[in-house]
């Protein structure tokens, strides 16, 4: 191993780049071939061929009834929260440390997004603090599954029954995986998905809303067609609507993304556990601990922690010199939602946040404790993509974070960059960032 750190002029661990993302193959072309040619490429009629074939298998994978394929992941959970009977100034439970897009489609609903701390052990919403959060105003819950772990749903499940609520599950990083036996977004009232280019699946944007509850079903599919009753039509559903259709072009290359999904997420799985057994031997990191409960793994991004207090540098600055390695990461990948500059949240915009209220909600009175030292101090986050290779590639891996790691002294007084990500990844793993 050199003696000097590549971000201090030595050389990389790694020049080679890791597997593509998106993959393809020639029945994605046929399929968007025939697409083509159709000259049926929207859609309309709703919900168009491909779109409604796709979104069948889609929630019949993840163990629901109904699926319901969409423009997007934001839109999936404004979609859910609407036919959920969100109203306005209505509030919803949601994770401090996830992307703004969760918190914004309560926003985008008329509803006012209430922010509740996460776990040290799986980044996800700690429901031992969601009861004291709720108040006379709370209509739902809003979970997210987290990069490679899941929310506790039998804990929330039970506090939604207990106070009749919504629960609707954000399943943007979670394709395919499965907690106690049962797919992601189908614990809830409703599962919603993201198919955004860095996600599991990929259309370059899109997303999907699973469900076993008709209600629901039939109130997003007329939500989604510009409020034309359902196909079904047996709870006589009239609303105002607007066009939150996929396209057969998007449907196309879901089919094959579909196909590829499950030897996928093994395979991602399987260099996982590789990973997090080779980190357990570096000093000043620590992966995740293992969660018995998560009985099919979806591995979005892998997330281990860079301890702190341990260590004479910051995070941003430990991912600046990782990445020069070869190794694409990030570590402010996510903030403290209502720290971000991507959540300018006020009355001004959102007449909700001051509805029946002395003075309006200020988020900057917010502290959620976890998610901030996880969000600014101690998160490090690597594409799923970097799992998609063989062995040779987790090991690499660990030999450039075992390199950075155990050299961190000559890392003292080092530039973090831009949110601690040098300018070679900074497109990337933007790109990651778009729910």
């Amino acid at each position: 191993m050199s003696s000097k750190l590549a971000v201090n002029g030595g050389p990389p661990v790694r020049t080679a780049p890791f597997t593509a993302w998106p993959q393809y193959s020639e029945n994605d072309f046929a399929r968007l071939r025939e697409v083509l040619e159709s000259r049926n490429w929207g859609g309309f009629p709703f919900p168009n061929r491909l779109a409604r074939e796709f979104a069948a298998a889609f929630a019949e994978y993840h163990g629901a009834k109904y699926g319901l394929a969409v423009m997007n992941g934001t839109v999936a959970l404004q979609i859910a929260l609407r036919a959920a009977g969100l109203r306005f100034g209505d509030e919803v439970i949601v994770p401090a440390y996830t992307w703004e897009g969760t918190a914004a489609a309560v926003l985008f609903e008329g509803g006012v997004p209430v922010f509740v701390d996460v776990r040290e052990d799986t980044f996800c919403l700690d429901a031992s603090q969601v009861e004291e959060a709720i108040t006379d105003r709370t209509r739902a819950l809003l979970p997210v599954h987290l990069a490679m772990r899941f929310a506790d749903m039998d804990a929330l499940a039970a506090i939604a029954r207990k106070y009749n609520l919504a629960l609707i599950e954000d399943c943007a990083h979670a394709h395919g995986g499965r907690w106690k036996g049962r797919g992601a977004g189908s614990m809830g009232d409703a599962g919603c998905f993201s198919l955004q280019s860095s996600k599991l699946m990929t259309a370059g944007e899109g997303g999907v809303v699973i469900t076993s509850d008709l209600r629901c079903f039939e109130y997003a599919q007329s939500y989604v067609n510009c409020g034309r009753a359902s196909e079904t039509d047996r709870h006589d559903i009239r609303i105002v609507g607007s066009n939150f259709r996929m396209t057969e072009l998007q449907a196309a290359l879901l089919a094959g993304q579909l196909e590829r999904l499950e030897e996928q997420n093994l395979r991602r799985a399987q260099n996982a556990r590789r990973l997090a057994a080779g980190l357990a031997r570096i000093p000043h990191v620590a992966a995740l601990p293992p969660d018995p409960g998560i009985t099919r793994e979806a591995m979005y991004q892998f997330v281990f922690r860079l301890l702190t207090r341990e260590t004479p540098v910051s995070r941003d600055v430990f991912v600046r010199a990782l990445e020069a390695e070869g190794v694409p990461c990030e570590g402010r990948f996510y903030e403290a939602v209502y720290r971000s500059d991507l959540f300018p949240a006020a009355a001004e915009q959102f007449p909700a946040l001051a509805a029946g209220r002395a003075q309006p909600v200020d988020y900057s009175r917010t502290r959620c404790p976890v998610a901030e030292r996880l969000a600014y101090e101690e998160s490090v986050w690597l594409p799923h993509f970097l799992l998609l290779g063989g062995e040779s590639d987790v090991d690499d891996i660990l030999t450039a974070v075992e390199k950075v790691a155990t050299r961190l002294g000559e890392l003292e007084g080092l530039d973090a960059g831009v949110k601690g990500v040098s300018r070679t990844g900074r497109s990337k793993l933007q790109a990651a960032r778009q729910w």
